[in-house]
């Protein structure tokens, strides 16, 4: 016997107390039925949408403050010849280009599922963290590739305190870039753009990275600058494993075991819920969505086990954020008086 999994058209943002008295748990029922949960989409508040254009205003306010630091630092590269700001501004035009796929993936996921698409078109978004991580490794080939052409062919860099400046500029470009991406990312759940943010952070100390190449140039160093170059490389090496690992288990369908404990609980809160079958949550862009089997008793009917699998819904929606949709599945309880007519058979034979 299965719950019905349904989709809900207002959005849960109170909690969800496990143990109500009669009267309470009386009254949220009435009120559900004089305002029903929709069960068409198109009936719906979509907050899956609300999310995907919070997370657009957050991709094109830091490629405006990108696209700026960029176009400074661009400057004083051609005019100072410094290659480790070189690698610097390579980074940063790089980490403002990824708002595009991002931003590609946003749009898709406000898309209404189709028959072919089932579940809509969430995926892109991870689909856009494998771009970003490809973006990352790219920018780390060719900063290692300047550093090291320099290293082979050392050269004076001049303009040293406009260099400064724009290591300085890109700081704090990037890191406040950083934290309005990773502050968005994790409210609304995008693990592509909270990857971004990180990335972001780490061009911020690459940019601060290339003082230490300026004052080594300055004391007549003149390697200080690739070597401060190759250090940069590492840097952005550093955040490739975390983006690439971050992404890669959003496409492994991984999950905070915190959330999973969660779902748990509050399901064996809800009263006829005598056990827990298999529970599985997955992401889809930046909405999760979850199956679960319970095991009620035997001897409910059939309209009583789906208002136990019903309330089992509402707990997980109220439970676990970000939950948009929750299947539960109604298994009856063994009945140990219960005799399976094969084994008769089986004994007489």
């Amino acid at each position: 016997m299965t719950g019905n999994g349904h989709s809900h058209g207002h959005v849960h943002g109170h909690g969800h107390h496990p143990h109500k008295p009669p009267w309470a748990r009386l009254r949220h029922r009435l009120a559900h039925l004089l305002t029903p949960h929709s069960h068409e989409s198109s009936d719906k508040v979509d907050a899956a949408m609300e999310s995907s254009a919070e997370g657009m205003r957050t991709l094109w306010r830091s490629l405006c403050i990108l696209g700026a630091t960029t176009v400074v630092q661009a400057v004083i590269v051609a005019i100072s010849g410094s290659v480790a700001l070189l690698g610097d501004t390579v980074h940063n035009a790089a980490d403002a280009l990824t708002a595009v796929p991002l931003g590609i993936a946003f749009l898709l996921g406000r898309r209404a599922a189709t028959r072919k698409f089932t579940y809509g078109y969430g995926r892109a978004e991870d689909l856009a963290g494998v771009v970003i991580v490809l973006t990352i490794a790219a920018s780390a080939a060719f900063a290692a590739w300047a550093a090291i052409d320099r290293l082979l062919s050392p050269r004076p860099v001049s303009h040293l305190a406009a260099v400064a400046a724009a290591a300085v500029v890109g700081f704090l470009g990037n890191e406040w870039v950083a934290r309005y991406r990773i502050r968005t990312g994790r409210r609304i759940g995008s693990a592509a753009l909270v990857a971004d943010g990180l990335h972001a952070r780490t061009d911020g100390f690459t940019s601060l990275a290339v003082l230490l190449g300026a004052g080594g140039s300055a004391l007549g160093w003149h390697l200080a600058d690739p070597i401060v170059g190759l250090l940069i490389t590492a840097a952005i090496l550093l955040v490739l494993k975390d983006a690439a690992r971050e992404v890669f288990r959003r496409l492994m369908d991984a999950v905070d075991p915190a959330l999973v404990e969660s779902a748990e609980t509050a399901l064996r809160r809800v009263d006829g819920v005598a056990d827990l079958g298999e529970l599985r949550l997955r992401w889809i862009g930046h909405q999760l969505r979850a199956e679960v089997a319970i095991v009620v008793d035997g001897e409910l009917n059939l309209r009583q086990a789906h208002r136990v699998a019903v309330e089992a819904e509402h707990a997980l929606l109220h439970a676990v954020p970000r939950l948009t949709a929750a299947l539960v599945h109604a298994d009856p309880a063994h009945d140990p008086a219960h005799t399976d007519p094969h084994a008769g058979l089986a004994h007489h034979r």
